[in-house]
């Protein structure tokens, strides 16, 4: 059976989500990073060995459980996502001088000839309304929906101003509607190269009328008409109200200007015999498409207009934003980013700005300084981990524990928690270290006897996206910047 999901559908969906960050637990998102490790093959504790690509070209992620619980075995930290981190966005598409734009139409992709032959499509050669370029982002950063493109010609006359009515350009003769501008912060959060924020501007539709007719194009021109310019020629329809004036010259139709909108009208036609009626004795042939606007006009929903059902998250992971340096470590790389709902801290539900996710050790008398990436074992524990991050000024060692042999799982193909005062081990670097038996506080991060588990708990809420990448260094004075885009 013959389906779709329409755009509207998405719209909804797009909007639910939006809406969900604005409410309270449950629905607490968090962006986090992780997999300081080099992507590389592991063998797990049954000896069979695991490929996840490699620096330079990691694999896709896998939709699985497994996958989810991979997320948090090496994730070293996670900040929240506000609603004020998200705004709805459409494709950018930057207004270019000598660019032939796709104009609005209503029946894009319909068949309207009568044969399955062909469909109603863009000059872009697009056969849905989202898909074809019929919007530009101008340097002045406001957005405009092209109505007309003069019959395919190329624009040439960047489109200005912000008035509510519709705006012609002159030589090129395309026809624009001012929609929005993007504003100074939707500037700095949310324009990428790929996507920007779609807005209602609330002033736009002051002019518009539902239903009322702005475009109508010449599909055939005919031929045998009286020359001149005939009035007063209406548009027939479910509205009311609606006229034109043809303009025929050496027996074709060569103009049509719509002299009144009308309103209500959600379908169309001008009748050759009404031409005809009007002086163009004589004209044969002749078929006008009259443009069914959106509901309440062009300008009155950006978002349903442009096709907003894109949203981006915003994230900034900046060093030193914490009382706790050990949250966003600079000491090591990442590889992954992931987006989390309703993970949890300490057995409740996470709140926190900020969190961290790696293990940390206090020690005592280190023989030197731990090296990033290194196994460390533990004696008689037989406990195994990976160096995330060695803080010498306060001797906290911090780690994670993986689901591999020489990351996490000892010698039995177990993963064993650190514990005790143990000495622990370098692989590379051969440095020891007693961990501390005290329990206290140090670079705000509480231990006890020596441990503290990290603020995330493990395999927590859900997993909803991750994008495994080649590995983005980090410095103290580097901000990175975490742009997710999700299409409904």
């Amino acid at each position: 059976m013959p389906a779709i999901i329409t755009n509207k559908f998405r719209i909804h969906n797009q909007e639910q989500f939006v809406e969900s960050f604005s409410e309270a637990s449950p629905n607490v998102y968090y962006m986090g990073i992780g997999r300081p490790q080099a992507w590389a093959t592991s063998t797990r504790g049954d000896s069979r060995t695991q490929y996840e690509g490699t620096d330079a070209s990691p694999l896709t992620p896998v939709d699985s459980i497994s996958q989810e619980y991979h997320v948090f075995d090496d994730l070293l930290a996670a900040k929240r996502v506000t609603a004020s981190d998200v705004s709805i966005v459409i494709p950018r598409r930057n207004w270019t001088s000598g660019t032939v734009y796709d104009y609005y139409r209503h029946d894009y992709g319909h068949y309207v000839t009568g044969s399955t032959s062909s469909v109603v499509t863009a000059d872009s050669g697009a056969t849905s309304l989202f898909d074809a370029t019929f919007y530009v982002l101008t340097d002045d950063n406001n957005v405009y929906k092209c109505l007309d493109n003069n019959g395919g010609v190329a624009s040439t006359v960047k489109p200005t101003g912000t008035s509510n009515l519709i705006l012609t350009t002159s030589p090129d003769g395309y026809k624009w509607k001012y929609m929005y501008s993007l504003s100074a912060a939707q500037q700095t959060n949310f324009l990428s190269t790929d996507f920007m924020a779609v807005a209602t501007d609330s002033g736009v539709a002051a002019a518009n009328t539902n239903g009322a007719i702005d475009i109508v194009k010449i599909k055939t021109a005919g031929s045998g008409g009286t020359d001149g310019t005939h009035t007063g020629i209406s548009i027939k329809g479910d509205g009311s109200g609606g006229t034109v004036s043809v303009t025929v010259a050496s027996g074709v139709v060569t103009a049509v200007t719509v002299t009144a909108g009308g309103s209500g009208y959600t379908y169309g036609y001008i009748r050759n015999a009404d031409i005809v009626t009007a002086g163009a004795t004589g004209l044969s042939g002749a078929e006008l498409d009259v443009i069914i606007g959106p509901k309440g006009g062009h300008g009155e929903d950006a978002i349903k207009e442009l096709g907003g059902y894109y949203v981006m998250l915003n994230t900034n992971f900046e060093a030193g934003e914490t009382a706790n340096s050990g949250d966003f470590t600079t000491a090591n790389d990442f590889r992954r980013v992931a987006l989390m709902r309703d993970i949890e801290s300490a057995s409740s539900a996470a709140t926190a700005t900020t969190l961290r996710g790696t293990k940390a050790i206090l020690v005592t008398s280190p023989s030197g300084n731990f090296t990033v990436d290194e196994e460390i074992n533990q004696a008689t524990t037989g406990a195994v981990g990976k160096v995330v991050e060695w803080d010498s000024s306060n001797n906290i060692l911090y780690y994670i524990q993986t689901r591999f042999n020489d990351e996490g799982l000892d010698s039995n193909g177990n993963l064993t928690a650190f514990s005790g005062t143990n000495v622990i081990t370098g692989q590379s670097s051969s440095v020891t270290a007693t961990p501390s038996s005290s329990t206290t506080t140090v670079d705000n991060i509480s231990f006890t006897s020596g441990y503290n588990s990290g603020e995330i708990d493990s395999d927590t809420g859900d997993v909803l996206y991750i994008e495994n990448r080649s590995p983005i260094t980090r410095a103290s004075d580097q901000t990175e910047n975490v742009k997710l885009i999700i299409e409904f």
